[in-house]
């Protein structure tokens, strides 16, 4: 799936707020609940405005790197000037509009079952930015795992970002994740869209999940998590780093 002018939500704001107008991101969650996402000044943020987890973690990318959802492309830019050969993938026609103004000299308009040997071998994949969302549920996640492995290359790494839902007491979210579970679903399979002024993203599952759950939904797969990178920040976020087992 690749957005629509109408459903580009977040690929306005960012380059809404690329060109300098303040923009914002709502995540509209399926239940009702509404927040607000860090939205583009997070997207477009440089490396010294990162969070500790994350400078750590971008540093254990090595040789050709695939940045999948890479929206502005503030991952990608810092790998690219670091000298990798770096390819962003988004399904935001205006996120990657911005990327490539801000320099990124590969990007292509392709969602996550889109991709394929076709854009080459890599060496790393990145999901940051809470991307690991992006495999939706236990079923996907294990068969886009065991597809990683013909584009990428003997050893290569995923440095994925998720979050626990488990740690929270917050009632609207525990309400939110037994709900889940009473309909089968896993209880960070979250149901979202995003809104910016009158654009809306269609509805999505983005997947958040505990350690011990990405370690349950990797294993079998060929993909072993090696290391962790927790965050300092109140919000229980962290980063895996995942290697190819053969």
């Amino acid at each position: 799936m690749r957005l629509t002018k109408s459903q580009d939500a977040y690929g306005q704001a960012v380059w809404d707020h690329y060109h300098g107008t303040p923009a914002f991101e709502i995540m509209e969650r399926s239940d009702g609940h509404i927040a607000l996402s860090g939205g583009p000044e997070v997207y477009l943020s440089e490396f010294p405005k990162w969070p500790r987890h994350e400078k750590a973690a971008i540093k254990q990318a090595k040789g050709r790197v695939l940045d999948i959802g890479c929206n502005a492309g503030r991952h990608a830019l810092n790998l690219q000037q670091k000298g990798h050969d770096v390819v962003g993938v988004d399904i935001s026609s205006l996120a990657l509009k911005t990327a490539r103004l801000r320099g990124l000299r590969q990007a292509q308009a392709l969602s996550i079952t889109e991709l394929s040997s076709g854009l080459g071998k890599f060496d790393t994949v990145l999901m940051l930015g809470n991307n690991f969302g992006l495999f939706e549920n236990w079923t996907k996640a294990r068969w886009l795992l065991r597809r990683f492995k013909n584009f990428t290359v003997p050893g290569a790494r995923i440095i994925a970002e998720s979050l626990d839902v488990y740690q929270t007491d917050d009632p609207d979210h525990l309400g939110y994740l037994a709900s889940n579970r009473a309909k089968g679903r896993m209880s960070g399979q979250i149901r979202l869209r995003g809104r910016y002024k009158t654009l809306a993203t269609p509805w999505f599952d983005y997947l958040m999940v505990s350690k011990a759950e990405m370690e349950g939904i990797s294993q079998g797969t060929g993909w072993e998590v090696k290391q962790y990178f927790d965050s300092d920040g109140p919000r229980p976020i962290y980063i895996a780093l995942l290697q190819r087992t053969d």
